[in-house]
């Protein structure tokens, strides 16, 4: 294999990569026409969710946070938890954690709260996008960090007691801990879904 030219690596020219992006095999990709936006998830929603199954195929589901390196360690039906990875390219210009990185591990566990807690109606969900998001940062982050999701159980239960096609708002929230167990960030997310009748 012939060695790619400088010009393609962004990192020392700052120019986009002449080479296409590639998703690696068995990444899920969704299109824009989909009828459901979980789709290839629905399958283990349902009756009797298998939330081991839901996390390895939300694992997979967002090319952008398995590029990072976010790991979805946990789904159920009231929580999921995401981790940063303890290594130096997470890191800001001081050694603690970036603040992008601790807003994508958030935003990821928040998102996978929301299929654990949808499961079963995951195959009607055909939008589900964050409206407005709020940080608060508590600490430095130092190490491998840990958030910790949960969704509005209010509005879960109340959309899960129904069948029928409606949008509706639903709030999410994550707590960041670093591997001390101190909290380090908070984060809230007010977020969108459009469903479709069962």
């Amino acid at each position: 294999m012939a060695p790619r030219p400088e010009y393609c690596d962004r990192t020392r020219t700052g120019r986009i990569p002449a080479e296409p992006f590639v998703i690696p095999v068995g990444m899920v990709v969704m299109s824009q026409e989909a009828t459901s936006l979980f789709g290839p998830l629905a399958q283990f929603g349902n009756d009797a969710p298998d939330y081991e199954k839901l996390r390895e195929g939300t694992n997979r589901m967002v090319p952008f946070s398995a590029h990072v390196g976010i790991d979805i360690t946990e789904i159920g039906p009231e929580r999921a938890v995401a981790e940063i990875p303890a290594q130096d390219r997470m890191q800001n210009h001081m050694g603690s954690v970036h603040a992008g990185a601790l807003f994508l591990a958030a935003d990821v566990a928040s998102g996978s709260a929301f299929v654990g807690a949808m499961a079963p109606r995951l195959s009607s969900v055909v939008r589900f996008v964050v409206r407005e998001s709020r940080c608060t940062f508590l600490k430095p982050a130092l190490g491998r960090i840990r958030a910790i999701a949960t969704v509005d159980e209010r509005v879960v239960s109340g959309v899960l007691g129904r069948d029928t096609a409606e949008k509706f708002d639903i709030d999410t929230k994550a707590l960041c801990y670093d591997d001390n167990d101190v909290l380090v960030a908070k984060f809230s997310f007010d977020c969108v879904c459009k469903i479709t009748e069962d």
